[in-house]
């Protein structure tokens, strides 16, 4: 199934930065909960069930696709590898330009202290 986003409703918070974390390559769900955790310094505190009915949505939306020609390792044979498509990447990159007019937004009316971004 291949959906659209409507543009004007933003991803989840999840939805991104699962969408960032396969941006820099394909990775299984607990690395893209480590990668989350370490990129946003433990900030937005994922949990495995949030983790995989995001990942579902996304994967639903033709958005991200599970990697069919994936090794697994010999004592992990469930795990689960997952790409960026590029309609992913360019939702992805929307969303980016939109977060990035709302803090533009943001820093135009003084809502930021001086040195927050």
């Amino acid at each position: 199934m291949n959906r659209s986003h409507d543009p004007s409703q933003p991803l989840t918070a999840v939805e991104f930065e699962i969408l960032l974390s396969l941006a820099g390559g394909d990775l299984h769900g607990y690395a893209i909960l480590q990668e989350i955790e370490q990129r946003t310094d433990g900030r937005l505190g994922v949990l495995p069930g949030t983790l995989y009915r995001a990942i579902n949505r996304l994967l639903q939306g033709g958005w991200i696709a599970e990697r069919t020609d994936a090794t697994s390792s010999r004592d992990d044979t469930r795990r689960r590898i997952y790409h960026l498509t590029p309609e992913g990447r360019r939702l992805t990159a929307r969303e980016a330009e939109r977060l990035a007019r709302q803090l533009q937004t943001a820093r135009a009316r003084n809502v930021l202290r001086k040195g927050e971004t």
